[in-house]
């Protein structure tokens, strides 16, 4: 695999090393009350949902000005670990520590339990089945399995077998990716749910945090806590365009060769551009063109660890939780720690891809 570095010979490359304005970012209102552990857009409206370790999914309205006002929650017994929502945005999942994962139902409010699992439920996806009647949910559990259901029965429809815990999927029309500890990722064509198309190591050599399926699936991006991402393709034919670059790493000052790493903690693909942002445990994000393997912009730190990203459907609002990652254990989560959600509006330029050179194809 390739690897790629930032340069600063072209007036393009000064122009990504210049920061990024974060002072006209709106804080939400009347956040959760513990650490923030996922967040996601609603893919029909300005709604949000987000996971917290207070054991609840909240459910916010935000205004084109960056306004937010809470709707409806989600209660779990646990910390929540991952929230997520219908294709047709009427319905949100919740699912956590407590080993369930419960669905909300935004047209008549009422609250059910739709899958359960041996072990905590790390991640949640609706994803596209072939034949199904209804919606589909994937739940992926640190009991190393994957599940699947059909929300109008009780039992799973089917499962996958995974080498170990499962920390992180997604999914993308056909296409679904999972990834586990000890650096398994596990790929499957929706087409066939109950095999795996395709697995592998990570191509990065350290703990995977997340990985992100590319806007048309035909790949993915994967974060590690070595403070590197990923570029890869799922068809042999394109692994030569398959690369990895550093990100969320610091040279602490008067030293050479000397580099504290942060973990990459979300990606998340704009939905218009296919550009996409990092963000991670040293309190930054960025943007990046991955064909033109480019920084796009880098923001400034925010005052804490950033534990999870979205953008919401046109791609004008990204969204960023300031709130302990939980990487130094519980001891460390002190209520001195920010938590918070800010939402900071995408300017025109911010994500849009690298023009290519006049000639270049």
């Amino acid at each position: 695999m390739s690897t790629f570095s930032l340069g600063n010979t072209s007036s393009a490359a000064a122009q990504s090393n210049t920061p990024g304005d974060i002072s006209k970012d709106v804080v939400l209102t009347n956040p959760p009350e513990d650490s923030i552990s996922d967040v996601a857009f609603s893919p029909t409206h300005d709604f949000l949902a987000l996971a917290s370790w207070d054991k609840q999914v909240r459910i916010y309205e935000i205004s084109a000005t960056g306004e937010s006002k809470p709707q409806a929650k989600i209660d779990h017994e646990g910390p929540a670990l991952t929230c997520c929502w219908s294709k047709d945005g009427t319905k949100v999942i919740g699912a956590g520590a407590d080993k369930a994962a419960r669905m909300l139902d935004l047209q008549s409010n009422a609250t059910t339990q739709v899958a359960e699992h041996a072990q905590p439920i790390r991640c949640a996806r609706f994803v596209e089945v072939n034949g199904a009647a209804g919606p589909i949910l994937v739940t992926g559990s640190w009991d190393k399995t994957v599940k699947y259901w059909d929300l109008r029965q009780q039992q799973a429809i089917a499962n996958l077998d995974c080498q170990e815990r499962v920390y992180t999927l997604d999914s993308k029309n056909k296409l679904l990716v999972i990834g586990t500890a000890d650096r398994y990722i596990n790929i499957v064509n929706l087409d066939q749910p109950g095999k795996f198309y395709k697995t592998m190591q990570s191509p990065l050599k350290w703990q995977t945090r997340v990985v992100s399926c590319f806007t048309d699936a035909s790949g993915f991006a994967v974060g590690s806590i070595e403070g590197r991402c990923a570029i890869q393709y799922v068809e042999e034919k394109d692994s030569s365009a398959n690369f990895s670059f550093k990100c969320h790493r610091q040279t602490p000052p008067n030293t050479r060769d000397v580099a504290n790493v942060f973990s990459v903690n979300a990606i998340s693909f704009h939905p218009e551009h296919g550009t996409f942002s990092t963000a991670g445990s040293d309190g930054t994000f960025h943007f990046w063109d991955g064909n033109a393997k480019h920084r796009l912009k880098g923001y400034p730190e925010v005052g804490g660890s950033i534990s999870a990203t979205a953008f919401n459907r046109t791609g004008s609002i990204f969204a960023y939780a300031v709130s302990y990652d939980w990487h130094k254990g519980y001891a460390m989560n002190t209520p001195q720690l920010p938590n918070k959600l800010m939402l900071h509006p995408v300017q025109p330029d911010e994500c849009k891809p690298r023009a290519k050179p006049v000639g270049k194809r």
